[in-house]
């Protein structure tokens, strides 16, 4: 039986939530492997709603294990928070069902403050993030200046780490006019939190390893999408970690031999949050806005509306080849029902020719120009429908059109948000 890496083949928000949770009936652990707490999954299970943005998808599923590996950056304080937002809704996270790898980075205050300061209305560094404080987190990390999980339980050597970090944000501090802050007020704030988080740290790697022995099935669940990827994305308008597939072994602690299957989660269509470069917008015409009220294209986290546009294959291939994919989940086609026609991007023009990739540079990304494939609609809904035969005919032609243009079959068919409503072509854990 293999383990399955799901990852988001677009520019995240694909509905990889839904796919993650119905997988992981079929797995014993979860797994998350990058990003941080800007990555929102809406799950909606027997007519309720649950809205994760740090916790893997596994932990509304009793009796299977969640962790959170060492590839992302970790706030405490969005943990509790979601945590106890959880308890609410009759959901118990406990050591015993969660654990963190003690060598996952540490989100601070200061890097929320330090973004929000790059973000600001005129900054020349404005990209569109969260102002979550994930990219600084990052960059500390890098600079091997970072307070990571494990220093939390050993405090007599956490304010030397405070004072080498604040010898770099307090500079940065001062150059943007800010007032310096003191090593005590950090050191505090952490002393404070770590007895109620360090119960749930562990040696991921270890764990994961003593677990994959055993034979247990274990899903790795990517955070926002590959078109984002720090090296393979959009640059600069982009996230601040690797969001490709290979980044599952990277971040978990695990080689490239654990995973098995890959599969990307896309939407019929594709939307973007933020700035940055989209061939197929449709925002500026009743297409894109039609897309956006039906698909509810609102962001789980920020609750910023999503940019909408026509489906591109040419990105998708793209991302199937960056990421290996071997099997895609295709969501929300139920969105499209009823359009008369449906255009698909098939290649890009870019300088008066026709080309087949999306360019690495930021220029030329925002020159081209797409090239449209024109497939007729149908009328008949797709929504809920839980197997091949109850799709329209026209469904179908356009499914196999998609992987045709991708060049990656489809696994998974999501028909509406309900994990019931899912046709399975091919089980990823059955590779």
């Amino acid at each position: 039986m293999a383990n399955v890496v799901v990852v988001g083949s677009q520019w995240g928000d694909e509905g990889k939530g839904k796919i993650v949770d119905w997988l992981s009936e079929q797995a014993d652990i979860v797994v998350r492997f990058q990003g941080g707490h800007n990555a929102g999954h809406t799950l909606v299970i027997d007519g309720k709603t649950y809205k994760l943005s740090l916790l893997p998808s596994g932990v509304v599923r009793g009796g299977k294990l969640s962790v959170i590996g060492n590839g992302v950056v970790l706030d405490l304080q969005a943990l509790i928070g979601e945590i106890a937002t959880l308890k609410k809704q009759g959901v118990d996270v406990t050591p015993e069902t969660l654990r963190i790898a003690e060598n996952v980075t540490l989100i601070l205050p200061l890097h929320r403050e330090l973004e929000a300061l790059r973000e600001a209305d005129g900054a020349k560094t404005k990209i569109g993030t969260t102002k979550r404080g994930i990219g600084p987190a990052y960059e500390d990390k890098v600079g091997r200046r970072a307070i990571r999980f494990m220093d939390l339980a050993d405090l007599p050597s956490l304010g030397a780490k405070i004072e080498r970090l604040l010898a770099h944000h307090n500079a940065l501090r001062r150059g943007n006019g800010l007032p310096e802050l003191s090593a005590k007020s950090i050191y505090d704030d952490l002393a404070a939190v770590a007895p109620q988080v360090l119960p749930y740290m562990d040696s991921v790697w270890s764990l994961l390893d003593a677990k994959r022995r055993e034979g247990k099935r274990i899903l790795f669940e990517g955070a926002q999408g590959a078109l984002l990827d720090i090296d393979h994305g959009t640059y600069p308008f982009v996230t601040s970690s690797n969001t490709v597939a290979s980044q599952a072994a990277t971040g978990s602690g695990m080689g490239p031999s654990a995973i098995g299957y890959v599969l990307g989660i896309c939407k019929a269509y594709t939307t973007r949050v933020g700035d940055g470069p989209f061939p197929t917008d449709q925002m500026s015409n009743t297409v894109g806005k039609t897309l956006g009220e039906r698909g509810r294209e609102f962001g789980t986290v920020t609750g910023r509306p999503r940019r909408c546009g026509w489906f591109d294959a040419v990105l998708v291939r793209q991302t199937v080849r960056t990421s290996g994919i071997d099997g895609l989940a295709l969501t929300k086609l139920d969105i499209l029902d009823g359009f008369d026609t449906i255009k698909v991007c098939t290649a890009y023009r870019l300088d008066g020719r026709t080309i087949e990739y999306l360019p690495a540079g930021e220029q030329a990304q925002s020159r081209v120009e797409p090239v449209y494939e024109t497939i007729e609609g149908w009328k008949d809904a797709t929504a809920k429908a839980r197997s091949f035969a109850q799709l329209p005919a026209q469904a179908v032609k356009y499914v196999r059109r998609i992987e045709e243009l991708v060049g990656c079959p489809v696994a998974l068919l999501s028909t509406s948000p309900e994990r019931e409503d899912t046709i399975l072509m091919k089980n990823p854990f059955e590779n």
